[in-house]
């Protein structure tokens, strides 16, 4: 249940950003004292980074940066927690030394960024939030043990092209039962302190891990490196790597799963809490709204963000009426959203057809893009089925970004388990969503932004990651998408599905709300499949706050676009506009909402 700490703190600091027009000249002895402010500022940057990855090194691989692939860090130990805590008062204080009056252009947006995120983890250790954090490591919806397993197969960035290359993997990998030791420690620590999971969460946790128990190492997903060893490979090193491979797996890999769910199963689930919020945890209240600032980027209070999604799930639900309408179904809408669930008709029967058909819809939508965008990133995305051994507690589909240099794909992961949750009619939402011109668009063209600090291009925000997703699906429109008016409801279901989520997230966690009291109201107020909703409530519960940002987001960034249409009336430029919201990175809302304000001056002069 940790929490990214990425994205609190006081909103004072976000209007000072740049402006992008061009600044009154400089005498030479003040443009040689913005050069060398510049020149600090960015050595700042560049040693935060080196010290990081350092600290991070999967995290490093991840980003591309390949010099640490042989190690798997102290993640969740002692040492690394009060390092990473050292490394942010270092740069706290460095950042803080620097006159942001010296600083212009994009050094001051890297400044006031770099500040913000800095003093978002201090204002966490202070408050006790961070700590509290660290002892829930584990969620169905994450941690190393589930995503170790996909790194294996190459898709988190790990190469496997050279006897090196598999000779790292075997060293990386040999650091992970001491991870699953610390990580039940810490567990361990949170049962002492009434710090755990909700039963339900971990009811659904301990399958993932028991999923690994007994396996032989040819069984287990961490084999995959094997089933492809080039055949260039010497045959002794060949022999070698397939006896060390199955040696690790079988004595490090294979027990340690077995001693977590051991763990889970006899020690942890006893203590785990009958309560559904955050809020029931000690200072579970603080947490949350530690949450909301940092998944919003904003200030507003859970109440408020309560009564937005009431209204915006009224005004969605009477759109919906009106497309029941034009489809010419006789009935209710219960009537109708229980014949969109339960229609054959709007099911695929195999897998590899749900597959094909977003690989159907890319082919459509791709010739669109030109249309409403003047800049597209250089990596390509694939499209895949979600891992056996997660599906059934993944949501309906997920990103993964690519390598920086674009040579690893992003990839849409497509859940493909229950086709009977999988309706057709919400294909072309999602995959605007997670794929073009969503989740791949944004998270891509933020990675390959040269010009960027590296905690710029890697930054995320989930109100402005997740408002763009969710305001992709609504530019379909624009694009000439949902020609259909089941498509269209598709579209609509997923915008109300967010809205219902700011009720239902502030509802657990902030006002006393149950899992099946939240279940009841998604399943009163759109089509979601029963399997979907079940999914979606313990994400809610699993991560408090995240699901905030997709509807904030979304109705900022429109906020934010209507706003500059108004201002520049026939100069507006939607393709320019939409450069320059992505062109920059991820960065809190008002940020980017200065920024544009910016922008739309120099458009008027």
């Amino acid at each position: 249940m940790r929490l990214s700490l990425i994205a609190m703190a006081c909103s004072a600091l976000l209007v000072a950003a740049p402006a992008v027009h061009a600044e009154p000249p400089q005498d030479p002895s003040t443009q040689a004292a913005v050069v060398s402010a510049s020149k600090h500022l960015n050595q700042l940057f560049m040693d935060y980074q080196e010290e990081m990855l350092q600290l991070n090194p999967i995290v490093a691989t991840i980003r591309g940066d390949m010099r640490f692939n042989d190690q798997f860090g102290d993640w969740d130990s002692e040492e690394n927690d009060k390092a990473q805590q050292a490394l942010n008062t270092k740069y706290l204080n460095k950042i803080r030394a620097i006159d942001p009056k010296t600083l212009s252009g994009q050094d001051r947006v890297s400044y006031d960024i770099f500040l913000y995120d800095r003093e978002t983890a201090e204002q966490n250790r202070k408050l006790g939030v961070a700590e509290i954090q660290g002892l829930m490591p584990l969620t169905q919806f994450g941690g190393w043990p589930m995503y170790l397993p996909q790194m294996s197969d190459g898709m988190l960035g790990q190469p496997f092209n050279t006897v090196e290359d598999y000779d790292n993997w075997i060293k990386r990998v040999s650091g992970f039962a001491p991870y699953v030791d610390r990580v039940i420690a810490k567990m361990r620590k949170g049962a002492e302190q009434g710090v755990v999971l909700p039963t339900i969460l971990a009811e659904k946790l301990l399958p993932q891990v028991q999923a690994f128990v007994g396996l032989t190492p040819q069984k287990s997903p961490f084999w995959g490196p094997i089933k492809k060893l080039p055949d260039s490979f010497s045959k002794p090193d060949q022999a070698r790597i397939i006896f060390e491979y199955e040696q690790q797996i079988k004595q490090g890999v294979i027990p340690a799963f077995e001693r977590l769910a051991t763990f889970i199963e006899t020690e942890y689930m006893p203590k785990t809490r009958k309560s559904h919020g955050i809020d029931g945890i000690p200072k579970g209240k603080l947490v949350y709204q530690q949450a909301i600032k940092q998944f919003t980027t904003t200030d507003l209070s859970a109440e408020e963000i309560h009564q937005m999604g009431l209204k915006e799930a009224d005004r969605l639900f009477e759109e919906m009426k009106k497309v029941k309408a034009k489809t010419g179904f006789k009935g209710d809408m219960k009537a109708f959203f229980e014949y969109l669930k339960t229609d054959p008709k709007f099911y695929y029967t195999k897998a590899e057809d749900l597959l094909q058909g977003y690989e159907d819809l890319r082919a459509v939508v791709d010739p669109k893009l030109d249309k409403i965008f003047n800049v597209e990133p250089k990596a390509p995305y694939i499209i895949k089925a979600v891992e056996p051994f997660r599906e059934k507690s993944m949501a309906p589909a997920q990103y993964f970004r690519g390598s920086p240099d674009g040579k690893r794909p992003g990839v849409f992961y497509a859940n493909t388990y229950d086709l009977k949750a999988r309706p057709k009619w919400f294909m072309e939402a999602l995959s605007l969503h997670e794929a073009s011109p969503g989740h791949h668009f944004q998270v891509s063209l933020n990675q390959e932004a040269g010009n960027l600090p590296p905690f710029r291009r890697y930054g995320g925000y989930g109100a402005y990651v997740e408002g763009w997703g969710l305001y992709a699906e609504v530019l379909g429109l624009e694009m000439g998408m949902y020609t259909d008016p089941y498509q269209y409801f598709g579209m609509l279901y997923a915008q109300i599905w967010r809205a219902n989520r700011l009720v239902v997230d502030t509802g657990l966690h902030a006002k006393g709300w149950t899992r099946e009291q939240a279940i009841e109201f998604m399943q009163s107020n759109s089509p979601i499949s029963d399997a979907d909703v079940v999914a979606e409530v313990e994400r809610y519960m699993a991560m408090p706050g995240q699901a905030l940002g997709y509807m904030i987001g979304r109705m900022t960034l429109q906020e934010i676009r209507a706003k500059a249409e108004a201002k520049l009336g026939g100069k507006f430029d939607l393709r320019e506009f939409h450069r320059q919201v992505l062109i920059d990175g991820a960065m809190p809302l008002t940020i980017l909402e200065a920024k544009i304000n910016r922008w739309v001056e120099s458009q008027q002069g």
